[in-house]
């Protein structure tokens, strides 16, 4: 029988990507969506907000709990939005708006000092006790304007490191299997991996 792991979100993309990303090195685990309370993320960094959606889910489930705090972190903005990137412009969560005003606030600043990163920090806790936390990194630097339909979030306005100049592309024109081969969370999984030999 396969295992069962409760990814804690209410986000069906991430559900779908990691369910992607984890076929990929254990076809035997089946991520299932959590559908429990949402507890109050109010940790300053990716990895305690993290701890707090896994165990909130674990406690819930019964089941070994992944969870998944990420977010852009833009240099000139001294790691902004960073744990705040959901919210950048506003509780509502709305995608569209938080691009919108990132761009407004970038406006001004030229091409080279557009650098920022993803961040992706994964919990795993177990229900009988057991919590840990890995972190993947993704460079790159931020477009003038939003492009391609695909991916979600801040995708449209990220242009990651590793392209051949004159052919880069923002994540939103990527494949969903080019953005799980290198995603922040692609790396971040990848040192994941041995953990998962728990379940």
């Amino acid at each position: 029988m396969a295992g069962q792991v409760v990814l804690a979100t209410h986000n069906p993309h991430k559900v779908e990507e990691f369910r992607a990303i984890v076929a990929a090195v254990r076809p035997d685990l089946e991520v299932i969506g959590y559908d429990g309370p949402e507890p109050v993320e109010d940790g300053v960094t990716f990895a305690q907000n993290a701890l707090i959606k896994a165990r909130a889910a674990a406690a819930h489930t019964g089941l070994p709990a992944l969870a998944d705090d990420s977010g852009l972190c833009v240099d000139v903005l001294g790691g902004s939005p960073g744990v705040f990137s959901a919210y950048w412009a506003g509780h509502a969560k709305d995608a569209a708006a938080n691009v919108t005003l990132l761009l407004d606030q970038l406006s001004d600043v030229a091409d080279p000092h557009r650098t920022a990163h993803f961040v992706s920090t994964i919990a795993l806790v177990m229900p009988g006790g057991g919590e840990d936390t890995v972190e993947g990194r993704w460079s790159g630097r931020l477009a003038g304007a939003a492009s391609g339909e695909g991916g979600f979030g801040y995708d449209p306005i990220f242009i990651p490191d590793g392209q051949e100049p004159g052919a880069e592309r923002t994540v939103g024109e990527w494949s969903a299997a080019e953005k799980n081969a290198l995603s922040h969370r692609a790396r971040a999984f990848a040192a994941l991996v041995p953990l998962l030999e728990r379940i």
